[in-house]
């Protein structure tokens, strides 16, 4: 099991029939993940009774190979056929299940409903007649579990095909994961995720699900330098700056400076230089620069960007700075650039490079990392980092109290901090959205940003 790849529909028929080439089966690999998916199951029922949905195709089979595996064990099963088999592999589930089989107008009386109608690969919505089956069931069972994805889902761009489908408590992953579980609005119906392993191997050019960081200590010789000297450079509304340069602090750069008009009152372990922009950046030892957040969109902020961008080092774009990017301000910049636009500045972006904006989150992001020569960080509840190379990253579900102001500025000036560290662009994005989707979780319920900004750093300590 890769428990960090994210495969499309496609990949994932690959990787199987590359398992088949292998000398495995179709029924075989059946029995591999309807009997790992059981497992789930069993636990969660805990000997209440359960009902199967069962489909037409291979999602289907694995509901019959889910089925046996409790009756087996003496738990109380039923299934629903919705419709007959229509795959070798599915009949031959059926054949090996000992139990009854229900018409899809049945009402038994479970308690778990588990839903194998159809998994990754549709398309198209459920017909009325099939979406009134699947919300009868979810209605009249009190846990609903969805096995690869929920039916009535495009496992590729995350779409929901029907109105109306309902919330799972659990959705199993069979091989790997899909896109879907990770983009909205389906990952927001699927409740927890759980991988069940079916022997994949890793697939080349398969995108990656941001995993945990694993950082260092700073060496026993390290100085403030050494560890990266990010400047911050603040515009027309100050606070969104302090807000990313109090996250940058605790996301492992050694030095954190502000730059230009700062608030009063700032923290007085906060480096403030009020000095013009262009004396600011005569300094040679800048490790890495980020500008946007409340930077305004008049011609000063205009140039800042500007001056910004001409500075022979890495830097993160976020907020105004997005607004204002136009490709000639980067035609030829040989630094890397992180960019981190919320929906509304990915498609002004979009706009600005002559993207089409077409397709899914991933597709979108990626296009435009690769027209601009930037790393993608296409934030909001479903977080996807592309970079021009073809890489691509999911980020899990994220706390929902991120949906609060200036969440976004703590998110760049993590990042930044981490590319001001010395990491490489694309990774120092992955590794900025893991520790801000962290430093939420820490900081528990109904936070603020600079809330959330003081739990960057026991983010950050968490993965030391």
């Amino acid at each position: 099991m890769v428990p960090d790849q994210v495969l499309t529909v496609a990949q994932m028929r690959a990787a199987e029939e590359a398992l088949i080439a292998a000398g495995s089966s179709v029924d075989a690999l059946m029995q591999i993940a309807g009997r790992g998916a059981a497992e789930w199951v069993w636990r969660i029922a805990a000997g209440r009774p359960v009902t199967v949905l069962c489909g037409p195709g291979n999602n289907g089979g694995d509901g019959y190979v889910i089925a046996e595996a409790i009756r087996e064990r003496g738990g109380a099963v039923a299934v629903i056929a919705a419709t007959e088999p229509k795959t070798d592999a599915a009949r031959n589930a059926r054949a090996l299940f000992g139990g009854q089989v229900l018409p899809p107008d049945a009402v038994p009386k479970g308690e778990i409903f588990v839903d194998c109608l159809f998994g990754s690969g549709l398309t198209r919505a459920l017909s009325d007649d099939l979406m009134a089956v699947v919300a009868r069931l979810a209605a009249t069972h009190a846990n609903r579990i969805a096995i690869d994805v929920p039916s009535g889902v495009d496992s590729d761009s995350g779409a929901i095909l029907n109105q109306g489908l309902p919330q799972f408590d659990l959705t199993l992953s069979l091989g790997a994961w899909k896109p879907a579980h990770f983009l909205m609005p389906a990952a927001a119906i699927m409740g927890h995720l759980r991988l069940v392993g079916i022997g994949v191997a890793r697939v080349d050019e398969a995108a990656i699900l941001i995993q945990q960081p694993r950082l260092r200590a700073p060496a026993a010789d390290a100085h403030k330098y050494r560890r990266g000297l990010l400047g911050v450079v603040a515009g027309a509304m100050p606070g969104a700056a302090l807000l990313a340069a109090r996250a940058a602090q605790g996301a492992g750069a050694g030095y954190v400076k502000l730059l230009g008009a700062v608030p009063a009152g700032v923290p007085v372990d906060i480096v403030a230089d009020p000095r013009a922009l262009t004396a600011s950046l005569a300094d040679k030892r800048w490790s890495a620069l980020l500008v946007g957040q409340g930077l305004g969109r008049h011609a000063a902020a205009r140039d800042a960007l500007v001056e910004v961008l001409a500075q022979p080092v890495p830097a993160a774009l976020d907020a105004d700075a997005l607004m204002l990017l136009f490709p000639s301000f980067v035609s030829g910049r040989t630094h890397p650039l992180i960019a981190t636009p919320h929906e509304g500045e990915l498609a002004a972006l979009e706009i600005a490079f002559s993207c089409t904006g077409e397709g899914s989150k991933p597709a979108r992001a990626l296009a435009l990392a690769q027209v601009s020569g930037m790393v993608i960080v296409a934030k909001g509840p479903d977080s996807v980092i592309a970079g021009p190379d073809g890489r691509i990253a999911f980020s899990r579900r994220a706390s929902s109290w991120l949906s609060t102001a200036g969440t976004g500025d703590v998110l760049a000036g993590t990042i930044a901090s981490r590319l001001a560290s010395g990491v490489a662009p694309f990774e120092a994005a992955c590794e900025g959205v893991w520790l801000h989707g962290e430093a939420a979780r820490l900081a528990g319920a109904a936070f603020t940003a600079g809330k959330l900004a003081e739990s960057v750093g026991a983010a950050y300590a968490a993965c030391l």
